[in-house]
Parts: C-alpha cells; sequence; structure tokens
C-alpha cells in the first residue's frame, strides 16, 4: 500500500511542478506576444504614416518636375527663337567676305566723299 501511495505522490509533485512550470512559461510567452504585437502595431502605424508623407512628397515633387520641364520646353523655344533670329541677323552684321582694312578703307572714301558733298553744300571752293 505504502509503494503505490508513495507512487501516487510523487506523481502528484511532479504534476504540480510541471503545471506551475507550464503556467509560468504560459504567461511569461503570453507577456512576449502582448509586447510583440504592441510594438508591431506601433511600427505598423508608423510606416503607414511614413508612407503617406512619402506618397505626398512624390506628389509634389512630380508637379515641381512637371512646372520645370514646361518651363524647360518655354525657355528653349524662346532660346530656339533667339537663336534664328540671331542667324538671320549675322550676315547684315558680320560680313565674312571683307577684310578690316577694306573696311576702313572704304569708310575712309566715304567719310571724305561726304566731307566733299558737305563742301560743295557750303558753297566752298572746291578748286
Amino acid at each position: 500500500n505504502g509503494g503505490v501511495v508513495g507512487m501516487l505522490e510523487v506523481i502528484e509533485s511532479d504534476f504540480a511542478r510541471l503545471e506551475s512550470d507550464t503556467k509560468a512559461s504560459e504567461a511569461s510567452a503570453q507577456e512576449e506576444y502582448d509586447t510583440f504585437m504592441t510594438d508591431s502595431k506601433v511600427d505598423k502605424e508608423s510606416k503607414t504614416k511614413d508612407i503617406e508623407h512619402k506618397t505626398a512628397k512624390k506628389q509634389d515633387e512630380e508637379q515641381a518636375l512637371t512646372v520645370k520641364i514646361e518651363d524647360l520646353e518655354g525657355t528653349q523655344k524662346e532660346l530656339d527663337a533667339a537663336l534664328a533670329y540671331f542667324d538671320k541677323l549675322k550676315p547684315s552684321c558680320v560680313d565674312a567676305g571683307v577684310s578690316y582694312e577694306d573696311r576702313v578703307a572704304r569708310r575712309k572714301e566715304e567719310i571724305e566723299s561726304l566731307q566733299e558733298a558737305l563742301r560743295i553744300l557750303n558753297g566752298e571752293d572746291l578748286a
């Protein structure tokens, strides 16, 4: 009789120890789970707000890029028009076929001719 009762007492004490270990382990695991879920919820909210901010910033940057592209296109059109006008004016401003000395000589002749015309108009004696 004593052997069976003693064995049952040992089994009961083993079971009580196992039950208390299991409850403590379960409580610890539940606490870890709760902490993990709380941290995950906070992290998810933070990342959701970050996504919203980055999406809004991306839209702003895309709008700014569109405006800058339009400005660039307008400026390029103005530059093209100015260059076309410059090309149109260049032949009348720069005569590449005549040297500097030839232009100076021609101007000198023109000035002398104009001075002679002025003397004639003033009635000065040319002889």
